[in-house]
């Protein structure tokens, strides 16, 4: 009887901690995907409340989101500051691709379509790269002017956390913007280091390195601020002024690092306009395809080169 009773104890046992580790899984899996909607419905909505503009592909965006590439390509789209989301931005990529396939294969020929698709996709990066090199030099414009109004603040006995807010209120974008998420950091709690990092993180230069670096030793040593943002100014308006001579010098070269390709592609099309269907009949054979992919090989090299060598880091 004891045995009995013993045997039934154990089952009973067992069969309880089956059912508590089953509602245990049961609730990790339901909270684990509630979580996850919920992150995705304040990514989403949050920036729709923002922009106040209604978003396309939301389930392709949500699918990006929790993809290593999609997370990637939302720190670049955050860093140009383009009010697009990873789903509106890779569906955009992928017509323009379709698109530019499906023309160099009418107009050109076949043999050109995957061509025109890839630089279609090589293009859209660019984009972005080029969208975010424009406005880290716009940000680079307005560090004399936010330098001037944090030392301005500090000056009238202002925290430099409630300087940073004030900046954030006064400046345009991208700064206001920038400092806005400062700001918003501070208020949740990130220390001044981290919050200025992550700044100088999302739009990297030599003028906001130096910044952040003296923001961040001030604060941490207690030091003199205002003297040193005042000096501070003045070496970011020199720069600033150096800078714009350095690009309008280099303007002519980097106008030609952009016709090289131009007249290359260019030329593909007065062949086949002088003689239709000379690019068919020269992709139609081994040795006519690999001398385009050598030509268009060379053209690519021509623009990086010219492009290096034009790049004068001030």
């Amino acid at each position: 009887m004891e045995l009995q009773k013993l045997i039934t104890l154990t089952t009973g046992i067992a069969l309880l901690t089956c059912v508590l580790a089953v509602a245990g899984v049961h609730l990790y899996a339901a909270g684990r995907a509630q979580r996850q909607a919920l992150v995705d419905r304040l990514a989403y909505t949050g920036r729709t409340t923002v922009n106040g503009r209604r978003r396309h592909f939301p389930t392709l965006d949500r699918r990006l989101r929790r993809t290593g590439f999609g997370r990637k390509l939302e720190l670049r789209l955050t860093a140009t500051g383009l009010d697009l989301t990873p789903g509106e931005f890779f569906a955009g990529m992928i017509a323009l691709g379709l698109g530019l396939l499906l023309t160099g294969q009418a107009v050109l020929a076949p043999f050109f379509g995957p061509l025109a698709g890839l630089l279609g996709i090589w293009a859209a990066f660019q984009f972005l790269d080029w969208q975010r090199r424009k406005r880290i030099e716009k940000f680079i414009n307005q560090l004399p002017e936010l330098a001037r109004i944090l030392a301005n603040a500090t000056q009238a006995g202002l925290a430099l956390r409630t300087a940073i807010g004030m900046a954030a209120e006064e400046l345009e974008a991208p700064a206001g913007e920038e400092l806005a998420k400062v700001d918003n950091q501070l208020a949740l709690g990130a220390s001044m280091d981290d919050a200025l990092g992550e700044l100088a993180e999302r739009l990297p230069s030599r003028e906001l390195v130096v910044l952040v670096t003296t923001l961040v030793l001030s604060n941490r040593a207690g030091g003199q601020v205002v003297g040193a943002l005042r000096n501070l100014t003045d070496t970011l308006e020199e720069r600033k002024e150096t800078r714009r001579e350095v690009r309008t010098q280099l303007s002519q070269v980097s106008m030609t690092s952009y016709a090289v390709p131009v007249l290359g592609v260019g030329s593909l099309f007065l062949m086949n306009g002088v003689k239709d269907g000379a690019l068919e009949r020269m992709t139609a054979s081994p040795v006519g395809q690999g001398a385009v992919i050598v030509a268009f090989g060379l053209y690519a090299v021509g623009f990086v080169l010219i492009r290096r060598l034009s790049r004068i880091d001030v």
